[in-house]
């Protein structure tokens, strides 16, 4: 078991042993956040000879494989497919994969939410969420190469690519700091749409291609690489702009050529079509070196440096004890010409021939033996130039790549020119000690050690996850900084930058929080709004719900702001019905002007500040909002929660002192009051329509009118945080009429999202998490301080359904999934069988309103 204070770099620098001499690292390069054991029973179930293949999706899922034996048979071994979300690794759903021989790929889809597995008997199988949740997941489809075993698998391209561009990240403009690149996909269907579907190369020097065909079919061909088919041991797979494919190949041994093939896909008469050719070789600089020429026979690790680009390579080759790696790269050089034409007069605008050959960048030293290596994804180019800026921004992520030994360590080396950047050991590695310096000379003993048989980068590069060599699986930090002293504000820039990155994707950013201390919580909230307000409005409108999702996640990580992951999560919902309650109205004549009723809607409550909700009412086109009365009556559940809210709010207006109360960043919020307003409005024409939609308060007073006092103390806190005019402070006689409201109207206790049971709260200190698979963490979280009390629960508590906004009782008979970002829960199964809830719940019926994905609650928790 991996613990920080054995594993981590000492805080006086020490000195490492690598290809590129002495080199100084920092004790935060890299260190332990998280480790999760089998329970002792399947401990000793992985078989250690087995390979491990590890795999992590931009939604921050990983999939690993381990292989279990039978206790009745040693020979029967089933292929198990572990999937997790970092957010809760012990909640791990195992998959009997089904494969007859030892999986050998695993590889996510551009969205993260289906994934390949390929065996080493030619089976290859798609994967897909059941219900869109987690960990429930099937197999969909699947596809055979009679009994040839499977050493590279992908998905096509679809054409996206972003680009990063470091040296503007001081810009206000988000199109200038993230660009989209001109990439074709790898198969187009009629009108440019990708088409989808997977390629696999075999051990025999076979490329299969898999397209899936809109029905839901599949479309296979396969096709040799070259004509003389043999033996390829390692293999890997890029794109190219023009939307063809390179395979990467060797037969494993150090002195053949690494062979390189184009590979062109087509559909031609509803059959598809596979045409391959070859492009230049190379030979690994160590056979040609005569020191080296027999010192490691093996190549073990053959890896593009990025998927998209084929013109870089990564190559280690080893031995019982030690390898080397490499770094190559194809560029264009001059064709020499013969003699007997260079007095040749030149022809205007002729040019010299060029030809394409590969040319080593650069090599490490005599390493220890590498077990695992990992490429980061964030897709930053390294050319000559950005080489030149890194060193100005400071910014390390996605420039290295991870090398991890048998000893146990992992080390960071630039990716391209393989400088060492940085280095972890595990508790059971050989490496220096603190103050046992001594170590360095020492010899390394022969016993078994804990090493890494697989390790993957996350989308941002800031975090690694490895499978060591007993099954177990460990989380570690990489530090944003690698090796550099930065003062807070270039830390807070580089970490807002991923940030807005992962905004404009729409990949997860659970590892940037990795990197988040509770004292960086205000300011990064504070400059993500900021930089946000600077987008025009178009862009504004898209991120609109992903920045407010940020945020939540942000302020959940420290006890001062943990009031405004409240109100952040409540503007979520908030903007949610606002939204489905304004597509239900309808225009009255067929000819209709420009705007939507939504839309005249809300420019009419902007201009009409009036503090009587009748007034307002007389302006609006009352036919607009004619509905049925079944609509009307399914949505009253969310009516009331936005009556309640309301009430909530105004109630608590004058002890709002502090920013520690939930409801106060709505106080100085003139959009969000401005939306609550327009909400009253409909309400109370929908309900002269229909009375039982109205919600429902418990008055002190019979005649009270109770719509039209929140309305009118609504309106005039409104009014002093409007966005078009001067913000003020709410004057002494709004505040004195807030503080009669409880003695008028009952205020009920407002049920804020459940705090998140996740890991990433209690990973702000620095002692890293020992979690079992399968047990759910008991542990408090690290961010200080007493819990409010809204966001606490007593055990015999009524449970909420936190999107239909309807209580499910104390022990809910019904199943129910979580937000495996925010923790709100809802039911799995809806109750409602009318189409204007059913419009409700499609909204997240694949992802939570903040964008997290689902995960079914185990019966003995929920």
């Amino acid at each position: 078991m991996c613990s920080l204070s054995d594993g981590c770099v000492p805080l006086s620098a020490v000195q490492v042993r690598c290809g590129r001499g002495v080199c100084l690292c920092s004790p935060l390069d890299m260190e332990l956040a998280y480790v999760c054991d089998w329970e002792k029973r399947q401990k000793n179930a992985h078989c250690p000879s087995i390979p491990v293949v590890c795999s992590w999706s931009c939604r921050n899922l990983v999939a690993f494989t381990t292989d279990l034996k039978s206790d009745d048979n040693e020979k029967d071994v089933s292929h198990m497919i572990h999937i997790i979300d970092t957010e809760h690794p012990w909640d791990v759903f195992s998959i009997n994969s089904g494969h007859t021989e030892v999986i050998s790929c695993l590889e996510w889809d551009q969205s993260g939410s289906r994934l390949l597995s390929a065996d080493g008997d030619g089976q290859i199988k798609c994967w897909s969420m059941t219900d869109h949740l987690v960990n429930s997941w099937e197999s969909i489809l699947s596809s055979s190469l009679d009994r040839d075993p499977i050493i590279a698998l992908s998905w096509l391209h679809n054409g996206v690519k972003l680009a990063l561009h470091v040296e503007m990240s001081g810009s206000t403009n988000f199109g200038e700091k993230f660009s989209r690149v001109k990439f074709s996909p790898s198969l187009t269907l009629f009108g440019g749409k990708p088409m989808e579907g997977w390629l696999a190369v075999t051990v025999s020097g076979l490329v299969s291609v898999s397209l899936l065909k809109p029905g839901g079919s599949l479309l296979t061909a396969s096709e040799s690489l070259c004509r003389l088919r043999g033996r390829v041991a390692l293999a890997d797979i890029a794109f190219t702009g023009g939307g063809n494919i390179v395979v990467a190949a060797t037969d494993g041994s150090s002195s053949s050529p690494v062979q390189f093939y184009k590979v062109v896909v087509s559909v031609v008469s509803e059959k598809c079509r596979i045409d391959t050719e070859l492009l230049p070789s190379l030979f690994l600089r160590c056979t040609t070196d005569p020191m080296r020429r027999d010192k490691y026979p093996a190549v073990t690790h053959l890896k593009f440096l990025t998927r998209e680009n084929s013109e870089q390579v990564l190559l280690c080759a080893s031995n019982q004890t030690g390898s080397i790696v490499e770094c190559w790269s194809l560029r264009k050089e001059g064709l020499p010409v013969n003699n007997i034409f260079q007095h040749r007069s030149p022809v205007v605008g002729e040019k010299q021939p060029t030809i394409l050959k590969w040319r080593i960048l650069t090599t490490t030293g005599d390493l220890e033996r590498v077990s695992s290596v990992a490429l980061p994804k964030l897709p930053i180019a390294i050319s000559n130039t950005d080489l030149k800026v890194a060193p100005d921004t400071k910014f390390c992520p996605g420039l290295g790549l991870a090398l991890a030994f048998h000893d146990g360590s992992i080390q960071i080396h630039h990716r391209l020119s393989l400088h060492f950047m940085g280095i972890y050991y595990s508790s059971s590695s050989s490496g220096p000690r603190p103050g046992d310096e001594a170590t360095l000379k020492r010899q390394r003993t022969s016993g078994p050690f804990l090493h890494f048989k697989a390790l993957q980068f996350s989308w941002t590069s800031l975090a690694l996850v490895g499978i060591d060599n007993y099954g177990k699986l460990h989380m570690l930090r990489v530090s944003p900084s690698m090796c550099q002293v930065l003062d807070m504000n270039t830390t807070l820039r580089h970490l807002l930058f991923l940030l807005e990155y992962c905004m404009v994707t729409g990949y997860d950013w659970w590892d940037v929080l990795l990197h988040v201390l509770p004292n960086m919580v205000h300011n990064l909230v504070e400059k993500l709004h900021e930089e946000y307000m600077r987008q025009n409005q178009a862009l504004q409108q898209v991120l609109a719900t992903r920045i407010v999702a940020v945020k939540a996640s942000l302020c959940k990580l420290s006890a001062a702001t943990a009031a405004r992951a409240c109100d952040f999560h409540a503007k979520l919902l908030l903007m949610a019905i606002s939204s489905t309650l304004k597509s239900l109205l309808r225009p009255h004549v067929l000819n209709t002007p420009d705007k939507s009723p939504g839309d005249r809607l809300s420019e009419i409550c902007a201009k009409n500040t009036d503090t009587d909700i009748d007034k307002v009412m007389i302006n609006l086109k009352t036919e607009e909002f004619v509905l049925d009365g079944p609509p009307l009556q399914s949505l009253q559940q969310l009516i009331q929660w936005v009556g309640d809210f309301v009430l909530y709010l105004l109630a608590n207006l004058p002890n709002q002192g502090s920013m520690v109360r939930p409801g106060f960043g709505f106080m100085r919020d003139g959009a969000s009051l401005g939306m609550l307003r327009e909400m009253l409005v409909m309400i109370r024409i929908w309900g002269l329509l229909k009375p039982g939609c109205l919600p429902t308060f418990t008055a002190m007073s019979d005649s009270q009118d109770s719509l039209q006092l929140l309305f009118r103390l609504l309106t005039k806190l409104w009014l002093c945080s409007r966005e078009d005019g001067p913000t003020q402070e709410p004057d002494e006689g709004l505040i004195d009429e807030c503080c009669l409201l409880p003695s008028q109207l009952l205020v009920p206790s407002m049920d804020w999202l459940p705090v998140n049971d996740g890991v990433i709260v209690k990973l702000q200190g620095k002692n890293p998490l020992k979690l079992q698979f399968g047990k759910a963490s008991s542990l408090p979280g690290a961010a200080g301080g007493a819990p409010l009390e809204a966001l606490t629960r007593s055990p015999g508590s009524q449970k909420m359904d936190n999107l239909r906004c309807v209580f499910l009782g104390v022990c809910p008979t019904e199943e129910s999934k979580a937000c495996t970002r925010c923790g709100c829960v809802t039911m799995l199964r809806s109750p409602n069988k009318t189409n204007a809830m059913k419009q409700w719940e499609q909204r997240w019926i694949k992802n939570c309103l903040c964008g997290g994905l689902w995960r079914r609650i185990p019966a003995a928790l929920s």
